[in-house]
């Protein structure tokens, strides 16, 4: 392989000029996987090649369904060495979500783990799939729909296909907030200033060794990646997250750098201490969205900082805090290379101090995602008037420090993940004893938001077996923890639910709490 000559601002060109400047310095673990930079390179070459050999050339979409693992990595960077398109896919993704997915990215191929086929046979007709490859289990499955192998073993590695700073290099989907899951192309160099913004808010230096638990299907986990091969540190995927494990974990990991959400923080610090607590080499942590009371007893008990920050998948590291200069509270600064508008509904700069949605350019080439496959309508509407419409409501200080204030549509984020209201209402409408339904936020014990339902009934309910109803078609995050019977939905004039009416009645009203799993009324038909 021939290193690259040009600045690299592609997955290609980044993973050959680590290879050349750092080749025996570790980059990659998983397991009991360890892998130098050019061992990764050369890894990442044979994957292209096995694409290849399967048919892959560029452009074609190559769907992934995994776990955190050694492959999943490799089949990500491998499309991009090729010039295919990796599309990612949430692991919890059921039923009419998972459809839409396969469906809209067009992949012939599927790579997924055994245990997640029979959801995928069971999601319903996907013409365009040819071939799905297992990553476990022997491969064969009689009558599907479409061949299934076990996974091809890599041979001779091949040379990376030219590709260009905006050809697209994943489709990462995101809950949908009012209707399907968009799935946003993200750009070759997207990824490149990913690592370059993100290191340079960390502080990143060579030897930094950045531990994630967060999955490959998200843009966060990949984007670490990305920072450990610009800064000249290495990268260590971990498993699923587990709050008893985790300092454990770090620790062996070495880790100096890990990457948190703000549920993660709230049962971390909900934890009995243990000597564990501060067996470990982490100095900071990325953290959006906690909770600011945390901040500093976070940082006395585990001797970690947490930091602050705003990117979305589609856009970059936008806004945030540094170890030098953060504030509680706020989601930090505008960073280097980003022009910010927070707007009235017509698109007008507020004062500051006023709430308003915030838009977002870059001046760094590619910076941003493209678009969203096969939505053009959507894509004209989140990139008026050449700003991005983040569809959140934020306000900024007369100092310039960023303050989130909500989400404009009715999305729900819990445990980390996005999740339409509209999905779960259009679920729970289908029950033979649903005839309507509304989803919204309600505060959670751990500072993030929980799924609650408000349900007209045409009989009695039996909430377990509306969660079993539920548990095939959604994914189990989505799935309401509080239900609610009620005679109607409160509306507008023009037929709108008003959900801040539901919202604001709160918790309190629900007849079910799923986490106690008994009742709290006896609940008849609405």
């Amino acid at each position: 392989m021939t290193p690259a000559t040009t600045t690299p601002l592609t997955i290609p060109e980044l993973l050959q000029r680590r290879a050349a400047e750092r080749p025996h310095a570790p980059l990659f673990s998983c397991g009991n996987v360890h892998r130098t930079g050019s061992e990764m390179a050369d890894a990442v070459a044979r994957t292209g090649a096995l694409l290849r050999r399967g048919g892959i050339r560029p452009g074609d979409t190559v769907a992934l369904m995994s776990s955190n693992r050694v492959e999943l990595m490799d089949l990500i960077l491998g499309c991009a060495w090729i010039g295919a398109i990796a599309v990612p896919v949430n692991t919890a993704a059921r039923g009419t979500q998972l459809h839409h997915i396969l469906t809209n990215c067009g992949a012939r191929l599927l790579v997924v783990e055994a245990d997640l086929l029979p959801h995928v046979l069971a999601a319903g007709p996907l013409p365009d799939l040819e071939t799905a490859w297992l990553l476990d289990g022997d491969g064969q499955v009689a009558g599907g729909p479409f061949k299934t192998l076990a996974l091809p073993t890599v041979g001779a590695p091949v040379d990376p296909e030219s590709v260009g700073l905006g050809d697209t290099a994943a489709i990462l989907y995101t809950s949908g907030t009012t209707g399907a899951s968009k799935g946003v192309l993200c750009p070759q160099a997207q990824f490149h200033w990913w690592g370059v913004n993100m290191a340079d808010q960390l502080g990143l230096r060579e030897g930094d060794v950045l531990y994630t638990c967060l999955p490959l299907f998200h843009t966060n986990a990949l984007n670490a990646f990305m920072q450990a091969l610009v800064c000249g540190g290495s990268y260590v995927l971990g498993p699923r997250f587990s709050a008893s494990r985790f300092w454990a974990q770090v620790a062996e990991a070495g880790a100096t750098v890990t990457y948190l959400l703000g549920a993660m923080v709230g049962i971390l610090a909900g934890r009995a201490p243990t000597p564990a607590d501060r067996l470990h080499r982490v100095r900071l942590a990325l953290s959006p969205a906690t909770p600011p009371a945390l901040l500093e007893p976070f940082r006395e008990r585990f001797g970690v900082m947490l930091l602050d920050g705003y990117g979305s998948t589609e856009t970059n590291s936008v806004i945030g805090s540094t170890e030098g200069q953060h504030r509680p509270g706020t989601m930090g600064r505008v960073r280097p290379g980003f022009s910010i508008r927070i707007a009235d509904d017509r698109g007008l700069p507020v004062a500051p101090g006023e709430a308003g949605e915030l838009l977002i350019r870059s001046d760094q080439p590619h910076a941003l995602a493209t678009g969203y496959h096969g939505m053009p309508e959507a894509t004209t509407q989140a990139w008026q008037d050449l700003w991005f419409h983040s569809g959140d409501r934020v306000v900024m200080d007369d100092d310039g420090w960023v303050r989130f204030v909500d989400r404009i549509k009715d999305v729900i984020r819990r445990r980390g993940e996005n999740i339409s209201s509209v999905e779960v209402e259009q679920v729970l409408r289908d029950h033979p004893a649903v005839s309507d339904a509304a989803v919204y936020a309600v505060d959670s014990e751990l500072g993030e938001d929980e799924v609650m339902a408000a349900l007209v009934t045409t009989g009695p309910v039996d909430f377990g077996d509306l969660v079993d109803f539920c548990a095939p078609r959604l994914a189990a995050y989505a799935i309401p923890r509080f239900l609610r019977i009620v005679s109607e939905l409160p509306q507008t004039e023009n037929g709108k639910v008003r959900k801040p009416v539901l919202k604001q009645e709160g918790r309190d009203r629900a007849n079910w709490d799923r986490e106690s799993a008994r009742p709290r009324a006896h609940v008849a038909a609405g």
